[in-house]
């Protein structure tokens, strides 16, 4: 009721009790002549704001799971009563709690040449996997509903090369004893292949239950180990680690590592979906510019600060929304990508600066970049090799 009448402090409960004390107090006679459809469409108008049929739409848009439990617990208070409609509500949740348990988050890891963190294959082509080793993270606690996931990707990813399979348990904190004989059952099938299994970055507390459950031994033969490092290392392996395909991955200098770690955030940020995304984003400070005119804004976005390779994308799509700029914001087209190519050479000439290293990549880049808005838009790249040919001269 504090919400609906948009109370700003808890006075409006003492109010509220106070009120309905001296109702029934002193006012019972006249509200018993009241007929009961007036008293049912007083309790229907108190408690409209506790319907919300906003949040039912948000959860249709959002997560259609959710909103069947939504409904099911409306219709349950609607017809069976507000106990048996919130105890249908606990239900579902609790199911869909084991469901969405029984499907966790899981992931492959490999490294980025040069650096020692472990990262998801998944993130970029620039992360490799290690030579012969399987590194597999499982990001939740293990029981009999979702043992089964990783007994099948872990079995799946085997390769006739594969020495070690290292489980990540960072994101496990416990598990139950059909989850323990499988992983038993898992580490004796791939010691019958002679394949090393090892679990690492778990807490302490999981030691203890592993023994409790029958996995002492696995502990005394040393396959629990504290960090992914030291299973390497237990296999024979030192860094720099190899890796598969024959990559590079030589200890590079800390400038590089820096540099690496400052490249392409928007492909970290949204995956698969960056280019999407960052069209999104153009198309939102475009349509915001019609308001503001001022074009400087659109030269970061809504990100006051963007690394290098990630900015140069980002100019490289608004070049090709040049002509609507332009149109919106009435600035000279030709000084407008000036304007742009300029940003762009300030970039250039600070990571020149700042890490040579990277110089090299960010001109190949540049080069597929430029080929990609030729090919699309060809008379905006007229205008930006015109203003190249200027500058130089």
């Amino acid at each position: 009721m504090g919400e609906q009448y948009q109370a700003k402090t808890q006075l409006t409960g003492l109010v509220a009790g106070g009120s309905m004390i001296i109702l029934l107090l002193f006012c019972t006679g006249f509200i018993g002549y009241l007929p009961i459809p007036v008293l049912t469409a007083i309790v229907i108008s108190a408690l409209l704001g506790a319907t919300e049929f906003d949040l039912a739409a948000r959860l249709w848009n959002v997560s259609r799971t959710e909103c069947f439990i939504f409904l099911g617990a409306f219709f349950g208070v609607l017809f069976l009563g507000t106990i048996n409609g919130v105890l249908i509500g606990i239900m579902l949740s609790f199911t869909e709690m084991i469901i969405r348990t029984a499907k966790p988050a899981t992931c492959f890891l490999g490294i980025q040449p040069g650096h020692k963190h472990f990262r998801d294959l998944k993130e970029g082509q620039q992360i490799h996997p290690i030579s012969g080793v399987i590194i597999y993270r499982f990001s939740s606690n293990l029981f009999f509903a979702n043992i089964s996931v990783l007994q099948r990707e872990i079995e799946a990813a085997l390769k006739e090369n594969t020495r070690a399979v290292i489980l990540d348990a960072s994101g496990i904190g416990s598990m139950d004893i059909t989850a323990a004989d499988r992983l038993n059952l898992l580490s004796e099938s791939l010691k019958e292949k002679e394949i090393r299994f090892y679990i690492t970055e778990h807490i302490s507390g999981l030691n203890t239950q592993m023994r409790k459950l029958g996995l002492g031994h696995l502990i005394e033969n040393g396959n629990v180990r504290r960090t992914i490092h030291i299973a390497l290392k237990d296999i024979g392996y030192k860094r720099p680690y190899p890796l598969e395909g024959g990559v590079d991955n030589a200890e590079r200098s800390a400038s590089l590592k820096r540099a690496d770690n400052r490249v392409q955030e928007f492909v970290w940020a949204f995956g698969a979906d960056a280019e999407t995304e960052m069209e999104k984003q153009i198309m939102r400070q475009i349509e915001h510019l019609k308001e503001t005119k001022n074009v400087e804004e659109l030269l970061h976005g809504s990100w006051s600060h963007m690394e290098e390779l990630d900015l140069d994308e980002w100019l490289e799509h608004l070049e090709e929304h040049l002509k609507e700029i332009v149109r919106i914001s009435g600035k000279d087209e030709h000084a407008l990508a000036q304007k742009m190519e300029q940003h762009r050479q300030e970039i250039h000439e600070r990571i020149a600066r700042e890490h040579p290293e990277l110089a090299e990549r960010f001109r190949e880049r540049r080069h597929i970049l430029d080929e990609h808005l030729k090919e699309r838009h060809p008379e905006v790249f007229v205008l930006i090799e015109k203003y190249r040919e200027e500058r130089k001269e």
